[in-house]
């Protein structure tokens, strides 16, 4: 029974009074495939096939002989002896991280990086998404999806969710996103108040086992309020992804119990710039001014301009409550319509914050420059400043732009050395990634009531640029060895940005070609750079913009931190560090200690502990920037929740096996066409070149495709819009 034998085998049954009745084909080959899967190791008769599944009548016998044919012809299975199949290949068992999708085809990725495997939702376990797992893994049908089973949960990454209350009168389930769980269920003595359609943190303190219940049990830890109010839902944002929403007790009172007062023996030990002309630009709503700048005009015609950062680790000592609660958080959280800052309100807005005219402790970075923008000389040093303006960034932008205004010499000084600063730092290979920001006008109730997009002027870059040269000059300080010592450098924190993956950047080649670009992807590290740069210049105010863009992006790896300097790609820097941010960037605070430790000649810190601190950091950083695109999906949703009906012109941004993914030309909203409303014809998924094909008409859907929908539905619990496609 072979591809290679004229004419099809029959089987003889048992005959058994059935009625006729045809299965349906999908059932049949589930019924057949499960039964290899579950016993790998078995040989099976044709009679043994069909007792085990129940197949009786000549119709069904019929179907299971042809789909016996298919799978030899499949290479799925061995034709041991006549009539008698086991499976062709070795079943392997792996651990690997379960990532559910809220359509059931879910998917584990081995530990060892190899192609992920389809796992169907009867075969999970009813694992949770980001649990590791153990698999089987089952026979390859060639040409289809590698599939298998999950036949143990290893360990449960999270234990805590987020969802919706259902109610009733013995007890109660938690509603969640089918994207992270299943849904949980509440003993009613655990419910904590809770009613029907609150927002709630539910903690699973039970995993009965999987053939006794998918529904893990759990108890409600906080009622966040009703769904749909808007500190409801930004609050429910921050916990799905484990970051805190409130302050405890403890901090604000250690943070009020911190005197405001510079003593003089304190001033004495720093350097004196409070005469000096100096300010902040900040955003507008800004209240952390954690960086200021100072510039005057030296006797031997050159420049003195000083980066003066928030002096945090005077206020906050290592291994306080204040700093353990930092430290923990990593960083400051910035959603559409708020901030959950770092650190207690009392040192962020106000005690480290560089408020105008007032006198603030700070730690500087200052350099000689001359009118080329080189640096002469630089030193780090502790300072006391006091501030004299308080600019935002449209107020700095307007003193430029007219050459008018308070300070607009010093404003202009600076945005000339910036302008040079930043020329070098392109020619030096830097990428620029200067993309638009979404923005929301929102009312008092944070309903959102307009969408705009905010771009980087010459203000924003004056500041940026400044902070860059700061940064890599302490990175440089305490990581670049010095001429002819032989003294080991000290460990320490840096910024680092890897190179490109050489695939990332193929695919990205082959992507751009569609739009007639091209980019290098292969020779100089500069070169390479270089080409980018012209690409982003080149899709500047075109359409695909903002498309070429997010790609671009997503080709590059993630910036993070750690103790091992490879150097940061995106900037172009050998030494680059965060030291800018402290009030907002735990890092920061660290590398402060850091140094204040290093200049003293203390000794080295553990490295292993530093390195485990970045990593902290990094993760932290991930998952505060996971929120924030959270909080701008679901003002995005909510602003077109009133527009359902209209019609909009986008560009297809994704392509998956379910659906198309469309940003709107006018605001940048992104909704999904269901690949199941695509009615007039059946398409399926070209994983290659990231399309859509219908099997008869060959109609392709396509990234960058421009394209007309029709808002269909606003889901704001799912974050989701769904369009309809406008028809040619």
């Amino acid at each position: 029974m072979s591809k290679s034998r004229k004419t099809k085998k029959t089987f003889t049954f048992r005959r058994k009074k059935k009625t006729e009745k045809k299965i349906s084909q999908q059932k049949l080959e589930d019924l057949v495939i499960s039964l290899f899967n579950n016993q790998p190791d078995s040989a099976y008769s044709i009679m043994q096939i069909a007792n085990a599944l129940e197949i009786n009548t000549p119709q069904q016998r019929t179907q299971l002989n042809s789909f016996l044919e298919i799978l030899l012809e499949d290479e799925y299975i061995l034709e041991m002896t006549k009539g008698v199949f086991r499976l062709r290949y070795k079943v392997s068992i792996f651990d690997g991280v379960f990532d559910k999708k809220s359509n059931g085809k879910n998917f584990v990725t081995p530990d060892d990086g190899s192609e992920p495997v389809l796992i169907a939702e009867r075969n999970s376990l009813h694992a949770m998404r980001d649990d590791r797992v153990k698999v089987r893994m089952f026979a390859r049908r060639k040409g289809y999806q590698l599939e298998g089973e999950i036949i143990e949960i290893i360990e449960h990454k999270k234990d805590t969710f987020v969802g919706t209350l259902e109610v009733s009168s013995n007890f109660a389930f938690l509603l969640t996103d089918k994207r992270w769980s299943n849904d949980i269920f509440i003993p009613k003595d655990k419910l904590k108040k809770g009613k029907t359609g609150d927002k709630a943190v539910v903690k699973i303190t039970s995993w009965p086992k999987p053939e006794k219940s998918r529904n893990p049990i759990g108890e409600v830890i906080d009622i966040l309020g009703a769904s749909g109010n808007n500190n409801t839902e930004m609050h429910a944002i921050l916990a799905e992804y484990g970051l805190p929403y409130h302050y405890p007790e403890s901090v604000e009172k250690a943070a009020r119990r911190i005197s405001e007062e510079i003593t003089a023996e304190e001033i004495s030990k720093r350097t004196d710039f409070r005469e000096i002309p100096t300010f902040t630009i900040d955003p507008k709503d800004a209240k952390d001014f954690d960086d200021a700048l100072s510039v005057r005009k030296l006797k031997n015609g050159n420049w003195e301009v000083g980066v003066h950062i928030a002096d945090v680790s005077h206020y906050v000592s290592s291994k306080t409550v204040i700093d353990k609660e930092a430290g923990k958080r990593a960083t400051s959280v910035y959603l559409v319509d708020r901030t959950i800052p770092m650190l207690p309100e009392r040192l962020s807005n106000e005690l480290c914050s560089l408020r105008p005219k007032e006198e603030k402790l700070t730690f500087s970075t200052i350099f000689e420059m001359n009118d080329k923008a080189e640096v002469k000389r630089s030193c780090i040093a502790r300072t006391i400043i006091r501030s004299d303006v308080r600019f935002d960034y449209e107020e700095a932008q307007e003193i430029i732009e007219t050459g008018s205004g308070q300070l607009h010499q010093e404003l202009s000084v600076l945005n000339k050395l910036a302008k040079l600063l930043r020329e070098k730092r392109f020619s030096a290979g830097a990428i620029d990634f200067d993309r638009y920001e979404v923005k929301f006008e929102i009312d008092e109730k944070g309903k959102p009531l307009n969408v705009y997009f905010k771009e980087a002027k010459d203000a924003n870059k004056l500041v940026e640029e400044f902070m860059l040269l700061a940064n890599k000059t302490v990175a440089e300080f305490i990581g670049k060895p010095k001429e002819g010592s032989k003294t080991k450098v000290k460990p320490f924190i840096y910024r680092i940005h890897d190179l490109p993956d050489p695939a990332k950047m193929e695919n990205l080649s082959e992507f751009i070609s569609r739009f007639g670009y091209k980019i290098k992807t292969q020779g100089k590290n500069r070169d390479i750079s270089t080409s980018i740069n012209r690409l982003l210049d080149n899709v500047r105010g075109k359409r695909e913009q903002n498309l070429i863009e997010s790609i671009a992006v997503r080709s590059m790896a993630k910036a993070a931190y750690s103790t091992q300097n490879i150097g940061h790609y995106g900037l172009s820097f050998d030494y680059y560090t965060h030291f800018t941010s402290p009030i907002r960037r735990y890092p920061d605070l660290m590398v402060h200690r850091l140094l204040e430790r290093y200049m003293a000649g203390g000794k080295s810190v553990p490295l292993q502990k530093l390195e485990d601190e970045c990593k902290h950091c990094s993760n932290m950083e991930q998952l505060a920037a996971n929120a924030e695109r959270s909080s701008i999906k679901y003002k995005q949703v909510e602003f077109m929740s009133d527009k359902q009906g209209q019609v909009f012109d986008g560009v297809i941004s994704g392509v998956t096996e379910w659906g198309i993914y469309v940003e709107l030309n006018a605001n940048k909203c992104e909704g999904m066409i269901p690949i199941r409303d695509l009615d007039d014809d059946f398409y399926e998924f070209d994983e290659k070149t990231y399309s859509l094909i219908g099997r008869r008409k060959k109609r392709r859907y396509r990234l960058g495709d421009e394209i007309t929908v029709r808002v269909g539905h606003a889901n704001l619990e799912r974050k989701q819009l769904d369009f309809v496609l406008i028809h040619e």
